[in-house]
C-alpha cells in the first residue's frame, strides 16, 4: 500500500528492523542515521541505543544503564547527542557509546529559564551551533557555540508568538532557520538564528517531531496518530493516519522520524506503539 501523495510516497517495509531473540523496545523516543545509513533507535527500553544497518538486521546496542529518561537524539558525523529530561542533560557521545561530554547537572533542573529544565531535543546548525529544546518545565529554546559555549536562551510559557507549550523538538534549515515544535500549541514556530519570531504553521495534533530531507521538504510526527508531509513553503502535501493502529504503516503515538540518504523514512512510536516502522521511498 502506497502513503503519502502523487508528490512524494512511501511503501512500509514490514517487519525492518529484526530485534535479537527475547529483546523488545520500550517507548521509542528518538531515531538517527549515521553517514552509512546505519539506524540509531533511542528508546525507554533495557537497551538503550539499538543500532541496525539499513536492512533491518541487529548491529549492537549502547547506553544500558547510563540513562534515566533519554527523550531526543541527534547525530552529526560522528558525534551523536542525546537529551536526558529528567537528569537535566544533554550529553555527547562516540557513536559507539562512549562519554565525551555533558552539558548541565545530572539530576538537578536549572533555575527559571536556564538550562537545563527537562530538555527534549538537539540540532546542529551548518554552521556547527548546537540549539536545544527545554521543554517540559522551561518552555525554552538555547543555543550554544559549535565549542559548546552558552550563547543565549529564548522563550516562555505562553500561547503567543515566541511563547511555548512544551517547546518539543527542534530542527535547523539549511539556511539557518531554526523550526521547533510546540508540540500542546499544536503548532510549528519558526525563528532567525537569533531567536527571532518569522512565522508559524498550523494544524497539527500534537506534533512532535521535524524532519528535512535534502529537498527542504518537512516531515512531521503528531502524537495523535499522525505523520504529515509539507512543502518548503509549509503547504501540506501527503498526511496520512488519524485513529490508533497497529497495522503497519499506520500509527498508535508516532514520536520521532528520520531521512535516511536515500529518502527512505524511519518512524518511532512511544507509549502503546513502542516499535520502529520504516517506509521507503517511491516515485
Amino acid at each position: 500500500m502506497r502513503y503519502g501523495s502523487d508528490e512524494i510516497g512511501f511503501e512500509v517495509v514490514k517487519g525492518w528492523g529484526r530485534l535479537p531473540k527475547e529483546w523488545s523496545f520500550g517507548h521509542v523516543i528518538g531515531v538517527a542515521v549515521d553517514d552509512r545509513d546505519n539506524v540509531y533507535v533511542l528508546n525507554r527500553g533495557e537497551h538503550t541505543v539499538v543500532i541496525f544497518d539499513r536492512e533491518g538486521n541487529f548491529l549492537k546496542s549502547w547506553g544500558e544503564g547510563e540513562m534515566t529518561a533519554p527523550h531526543g537524539l541527534h547525530i552529526d558525523g560522528d558525534i551523536a547527542y542525546i537529551a536526558d529530561y529528567r537528569e537535566h542533560t544533554v550529553c555527547k557521545y562516540t557513536l559507539d557509546g562512549r562519554l565525551l561530554f555533558t552539558w548541565g547537572t545530572k539530576g538537578v533542573p536549572g533555575a527559571d529559564g536556564e538550562p537545563f529544565n527537562r530538555p527534549t531535543d538537539v540540532d546542529i546548525a551548518p554552521n556547527g551551533d548546537i540549539y536545544i529544546s527545554d521543554g517540559y518545565e522551561n518552555a525554552r529554546v538555547h543555543k550554544y557555540s559549535a565549542d559548546g559555549e552558552f550563547l543565549f536562551s529564548w522563550g516562555s510559557h505562553g500561547t503567543g508568538p515566541g511563547e511555548f507549550d512544551i517547546s518539543h523538538d527542534v530542527c535547523v534549515a539549511p539556511d539557518g532557520r531554526v523550526f521547533i515544535a510546540d508540540r500542546q500549541n499544536h503548532r510549528i514556530q519558526i525563528f532567525t538564528s537569533f531567536g527571532e519570531y518569522i512565522t508559524e504553521w498550523g494544524g497539527f495534533k500534537q506534533p512532535c517531531s521535524i524532519t528535512m530531507d535534502k529537498d527542504g521538504y518537512v516531515y512531521v510526527t503528531e502524537l495523535q496518530q499522525r505523520f504529515s508531509i509539507l512543502n518548503p513553503e509549509g503547504e501540506l502535501v501527503a498526511r496520512w493516519g488519524g485513529e490508533k493502529s497497529l497495522e503497519p504503516g499506520l500509527f498508535m503515538n508516532p514520536h520521532c522520524a528520520c531521512i535516511d540518504s536515500h529518502g527512505d523514512l524511519y518512524v518511532g512510536e512511544t507509549l502503546e506503539g513502542s516499535r520502529i516502522q520504516k517506509f521507503r521511498r517511491v516515485k
